[in-house]
């Protein structure tokens, strides 16, 4: 299962050792307030404004279900006990009951009073599987889910869109009645499997005086109820809570139903509005307003004590761990200790006078919170906030241990930890600035992998200018040791540069950040990321003792800026590396954001800098200049123009010459990759098949030369430059020699020039070579990393292939189910896609060469990842599943 990203820490207000400030997991944003949310075993459903009800999943944090579940604000969400049942109440008036796995609207529930108004509260009493909701006109109102009497058809007359409202749809004499809104997100609402009309006798009018702002079922809390019988407690605006038996069928002598009947009354009509309640055993917590949490005790009817535990309104409150957690209006949370009973009942005293106690606060949103849940998922403990700052806070807790508790085991994910760590190293190797932070990103790894058992070594070239080469080595168990296999595994650890305050980052980009399923930050997929997966994949076989052969790291810190000095530090070290079988790397992204993928090419590259000078000064373009000066820049452009004809043809004697013919495999590859891209929509905007095969051939297999930039000597005016000069690259293809196409380059040049007859002179820097690389997809390594990549990624193959026979059906199915809400991908591949790219990687092919070792590209990250952009990125979901794929590889190499 992917990790809990560990994002930051906030700020605390206050903490009392050894009590901490919990870190931010996860950020979850919406584009409306979150009013309401509850969790289940694996997902979060959130409740909002707009009237939708947004699903995470808590293992990867990605959205499940998007669903316009209301016609408006979503003022409650209830779980039933077994987690089969998902209740959601709003100011439609309607509640709805939805499976919370397919999240199909099963029931429609509806009252037929028309001054009902906003349903703030919603209960589920399993034990009479019966629905209880609590209203603005003081009511609350109930239903069996069972009750055939209470199903009605889909288009009864009572149903509040239909029936005629006494006051909007009343009018004078001659007048009109006022216009009904409509929205069409009203249209997106699932139709319901069935529709229940509340009996008008089941109504208890006056329940409070004041909102119903929440209730819940809770059993064997008091003494006043038998202690296996469900009972609803409430809260209202009136200040008072209740609690009420259930189950009543007799007629009272009002003319209702004696469905509830009240058994006891806390706290006083001052209209001190209870907004929220939670209970342990026979203790009863309520939020109120203006930050106070009373403790009640239902045996006795006492009020045991008054905390004052926020500035604002406590809008939701919790037991969990041991710990009342509490949330407030004013945007804070507060873990307050406790004397606990029911589920956290230790047999240890409890003495009230000498708990609730702050232990930690802290401000968990920028705008009010109004609801929170808590819950362990995988042994992780997890607070979870919502706001109406349009996010959900996932909030990693740190060990809840007390003086009467066991203390559980560590729950933070080391690979997201170390990955955080990773991140907050400044590792831009283009830039001295940043020297020592590379160093010291080094100086981390080096540490790292000696402290999850590598051997480590930091290489250097004589030169010692360059950031160092960090080896360390994994030895595998299989014997004897001259007969196990050798992968090395290459990376780095150095970035491009990231400004948050000239760019358009949203966060630090070198403080690591979960937000809606992703890890944000400067190198998180390229490619640090990587290197954490590949790291704990070798440590999980060790762990195992399933590692069989041995692991070789080479991580370099100058790959962002054309790796110098990489070759002459391998070569000086070769023997201390030793021989190895095979070559691994993961620097690159999916086609898209559906379909894994595999690399088996990438073109070769050749910088170069073209420079004309003239023996002149600078010279002033009026005073000076004339037919008889030869002008640097002008040279300079004559023979850059020379370097390319029409269709942007390169010049180059033999350019072309030796590039290897499209074979049948490799055509077939393509059409493997259409077939995906255009039904996932790429090729609707009016690109033919024929056109988006022929783009991806040209970038992939094909060469180009590119003009960059140009620079010239002087301040800006009306200048003769005595110095020009050009950035210009050569990508290549395999089939072309680097060195061949820089002596070619450079003896064309040279002769364009020598034609112009010119007295300045020109000399031609080569900055950067890189051969391309190809792969072999039919060998052992590429055979073994796609078996990995179909293991890892198993649900997504069946999926997308069972989609071939169900498109049509599923589809419907699916916008039914989800409100025209549809996350279908409509890939057909049953196994990864095989792909070739544009840009370079100086080192695969050196490696290669070097060791004579065949090598294979795994792509980590998607399409949309922002390498080398602001707001770089790396979904959660795929740096847990690259982990996995890695173990296997390195267990099966």
């Amino acid at each position: 299962m992917p990790p809990v990203p560990v994002a930051s820490a906030p700020s605390p207000i206050l903490e009392v050792p050894p009590h901490t400030t919990p870190q931010l997991a996860h950020t979850l944003k919406h584009d409306s307030s979150v009013l309401t949310l509850v969790v289940g075993a694996d997902r979060v459903y959130a409740g909002t404004q707009n009237g939708e009800i947004v699903v995470w999943s808590l293992e990867d944090f990605q959205p499940v279900h998007r669903i316009q579940a209301h016609k408006r604000s979503i003022m409650s969400l209830c779980l039933s006990d077994d987690r089969s049942l998902l209740f959601s109440s709003a100011s439609d008036p309607i509640v709805n009951v939805w499976c919370p796995a397919t999240m199909v609207r099963l029931y429609e529930i509806y009252s037929t009073n028309d001054s009902f108004g906003d349903i703030f509260s919603v209960a589920y009493s399993p034990q009479y599987e019966t629905v209880y909701y609590g209203a603005q006109n003081t009511s609350i109102q109930w239903v069996s889910l069972k009750d055939p009497d209470r199903r009605v058809s889909s288009d009864s007359a009572s149903h509040p869109d239909r029936r005629n409202h006494r006051f909007f749809d009343s009018r004078a004499i001659g007048g009109t009645s006022t216009p009904r809104p409509t929205d069409e997100r009203y249209n997106l609402i699932p139709q319901p499997h069935a529709v229940l009309e509340t009996n008008k006798r089941a109504n208890k009018m006056f329940a409070h005086y004041g909102y119903i702002y929440c209730m819940l079922i809770t059993t064997g809390a008091t003494a006043y109820a038998n202690p296996e019988d469900d009972i609803l407690i409430s809260g209202g605006g009136d200040g008072t809570i209740k609690a009420w038996k259930l189950g009543g069928k007799e007629i009272g002598p009002d003319g209702y139903e004696t469905g509830l009947e009240e058994i006891m009354v806390l706290g006083e009509d001052d209209a001190n509005s209870v907004m929220s309640i939670s209970v342990d055993g026979s203790f009863l917590y309520s939020g109120k307003l203006d930050g106070v949490i009373e403790l009640w005790d239902l045996d006795t009817k006492q009020k045991l004590r008054v905390i004052k535990a926020h500035k604002g309104d406590v809008m939701s409150i919790h037991m969990g761990w041991g710990y009342l957690w509490s949330a407030a209006r004013s945007g804070t949370v507060s873990k307050h200790s406790t004397a606990h009973y029911g589920k956290y009942e230790l047999e240890s005293s409890q003495d009230v006078s000498q708990k609730y106690q702050c232990l930690t606060q802290w401000k968990a949103h920028d705008g009010k919170i109004l609801s929170s849940a808590v819950t362990t998922y995988e042994g992780k403990e997890l607070y979870i906030s919502g706001a109406n700052d349009n996010t959900v806070a996932v909030w990693l807790l740190p060990s809840q241990s007390s003086p009467e508790q066991p203390t559980p085991q560590q729950n933070e994910d080391m690979m997201i930890t170390s990955l955080r760590e990773f991140v907050s190293y400044k590792t831009v190797s283009s830039r001295i600035e940043h020297a020592e932070d590379c160093r010291r990103g080094a100086s981390f790894l080096r540490s790292l992998f000696k402290k999850l058992g590598g051997d480590v070594e930091m290489l250097s070239a004589d030169d010692k200018l360059h950031h160092p080469v960090v080896l360390a080595k994994f030895s595998g168990k299989a014997m004897p040791a001259s007969q196990r296999k050798r992968i090395l595994f290459y990376g780095h650890y150095d970035v491009v540069p990231a400004d948050p305050k000239k760019g358009k980052w949203e966060n630090d980009p070198f403080q690591l950040t979960g937000l809606n399923g992703y890890l944000y930050g400067r190198g998180v997929s390229d490619n640090k990321g990587p290197i954490m997966a590949a790291l704990y994949a070798v440590t999980d076989l060790m762990q195992a003792k399933s590692l069989d052969s041995d692991i070789v790291f080479v991580i370099e810190g100058q790959e962002e800026s054309g790796s110098r000095g990489f070759k002459e530090t391998i070569r000086k070290y070769k023997e201390r590396i030793g021989h190895i079988d095979y070559i691994l790397l993961a620097n690159s992204y999916w086609l898209d954001d559906e379909t894994p993928c595999l690399t088996y090419g990438l073109r070769g590259v050749m910088h170069a800098t073209v420079c004309i000078e003239s023996n002149n000064p600078d010279l002033h373009s009026g005073v000076d200049g004339s037919y008889m000066v030869n002008e640097p820049l002008s040279d300079l452009m004559m023979i850059l123009a020379k370097l390319k004809g029409p269709r942007n043809h390169v010049m180059l004697p033999g350019f072309y010459d030796g590039i290897l013919p499209l074979t049948a495999e490799e055509e077939a590859r393509y059409d493997d990759i259409l077939s995906v891209l255009m039904e996932q929509g790429k090729g609707r905007d009016r690109v033919s098949a024929k056109t988006l095969k022929a783009n991806l051939m040209a970038r992939w297999r094909e060469p180009n030369l590119t003009h960059h930039k140009v620079k010239v000597s002087g301040p800006d005016g009306s200048l003769i430059s005595n110095h020009a000069s050009a950035k210009i690259s050569v990508r290549l293809v395999p089939g072309q020699k680097v060195e061949e196409v820089t002596r070619s380059l450079t003896s064309f040049l040279e002769k364009e020039f020598e034609n112009l007859d010119s007295d300045n002179k020109l000399s031609i820097e080569i900055n950067e070579q890189a051969e391309p690389w190809l792969g072999d997809p039919g060998n052992y390594i590429f055979r073994t990393m796609e078996d990995a990549v179909l293991k890892a990624w198993d649900p997504l193959f069946t999926r997308r292939s069972s989609l071939r026979t169900s498109d049509a059906t599923a589809d419907a199915n699916e916008a039914s189910s989800s409100g025209g809400h549809t996350n279908r991908s409509y890939a057909k591949l049953g196994r990864p896609l095989y792909i070739r790219e544009g840009g370079s990687i100086p080192a695969i092919r050196f490696l290669e060469k070097e060791f004579n070792a065949p090598a294979a590209h795994l792509p980590c990250g998607q399409a949309s990842d922002s390498a080398h952009l602001n707001n770089e990125r790396l979904r959660v979901l795929n740096i847990s599943k690259s982990r996995e794929i890695f173990r296997y590889i390195f267990q099966k190499l």
